[in-house]
């Protein structure tokens, strides 16, 4: 139901998202060759999907403080990405209106506790005054991911969608708990019914986000989406069953998550700003093989349907299948950013 009611909401209110970008001025203007779309397209499709997902949980979900919490703070960071995707915000804007999203959940009640330690059971470490800056790292930092990997027709949402069911997968499968971060407990069930209503929400808006694209999710969507998929996998308590499920969420996100951590070394190596734009995330690398638009969101989707499920495996203690899938995700990566590498190289031999 949670699903569904997202589904026809966030589809039915992506239309007129697009008639309000246009109105208010919130399009996207190809300025430099970053940019893969050649003409205007209008943003703003975030607001269908945070439509979607706020029905949905109103309609499905009792209110608690939790929940409040990440409701107001999402809707303070859609506001947020609304004024964004109208005239841009600088950077260190973004990031303040982002850190005080955070507080306000570390103020309703989640914050990371603690991290268990892999291979070793009943061992952890516990964060005590640290809790609240990790939590606010954690939080900022998915969200910008998620906003990072926004390139592509499709490739946010899709990748959302992905790594939502596959939160919703674990938190089902460890009857109905989450993740050992979180201090306040018993938000499993809610947990998977959010993610439920996330998946459901993105996947209305992609046919019109599908190359080629009607309309973009804007900063609205992608700050949106990061934010509360942050938010909820901190939201409520897996049964310290392994060890290992304190990776759980980081696998879920992991085609994000790693795409950031690249462009950071990437940058970093190359003496550029950690957040100056530039052409080498993995969608511009494959795009630079000769992939159109279209079949290198499906290999991305692959990758981050890879992941998510060896974050299933893991969180049920299938660790021989999990490690395998990882491998074979791994492999799949390694292959994403090599191959434009190889065939730039053999192009310079033949000249």
């Amino acid at each position: 139901m949670v699903f569904l009611i997202a589904l026809v909401v966030s589809l039915a209110m992506t239309p007129l998202a697009r008639k309000l970008a246009f109105k208010i001025g919130a399009i996207d203007v190809p300025k430099d060759d970053r940019r893969v779309h050649k003409t205007p397209i209008p943003r703003l499709g975030g607001l269908a999907i945070y439509l979607g997902f706020v029905v949905s949980v109103l309609f499905m979900l009792p209110m608690s403080k939790a929940i409040a919490g990440m409701l107001i703070g999402g809707t303070l960071i859609v506001a947020m990405g609304i004024v964004d995707d109208i005239k841009p915000l600088s950077a260190k804007t973004k990031l303040a209106g982002q850190v005080v999203c955070a507080i306000i959940l570390v103020y309703s009640g989640l914050r990371i506790g603690k991290f268990n330690i892999p291979f070793m059971e009943d061992t952890a470490i516990y964060l005590s005054f640290l809790s609240i800056p990790v939590t606010i790292f954690w939080i900022v930092g998915i969200t910008n991911t998620v906003n990072l990997i926004d390139g592509l027709d499709g490739l946010a949402a899709g990748v959302s969608m992905i790594a939502a069911l596959s939160l919703s997968y674990v938190a089902h499968i460890n009857d109905l708990h989450w993740i050992p971060w979180v201090v306040e407990a018993n938000g499993g069930s809610s947990a998977a019914i959010m993610t439920l209503a996330i998946a459901g929400a993105c996947l209305g808006f992609l046919p019109y986000n599908f190359n080629p694209a009607k309309i973009f999710m804007g900063d609205t969507g992608s700050l949106f989406l990061g934010y509360m998929l942050s938010a909820i996998s901190i939201y409520g308590a897996i049964k310290g069953a392994t060890a290992l499920a304190t990776f759980v969420p980081v696998l879920a996100l992991g085609l994000p998550i790693f795409d950031t951590a690249f462009a950071i070394l990437r940058r970093a190596l190359n003496g550029k700003p950690i957040m100056e734009p530039d052409k080498g995330h993995l969608h511009h690398r494959l795009l630079s093989t000769g992939m159109g638009q279209k079949r290198t969101v499906l290999v991305l989707y692959t990758i981050s349907a890879t992941l998510g499920l060896s974050a299933g495996f893991m969180s049920s203690s299938k660790m021989i299948d999990a490690v395998a899938i990882l491998l074979v995700a791994s492999g799949m990566m390694y292959m994403t950013i090599g191959i434009p590498r190889f065939q730039k190289q053999k192009s310079t031999l033949k000249e």
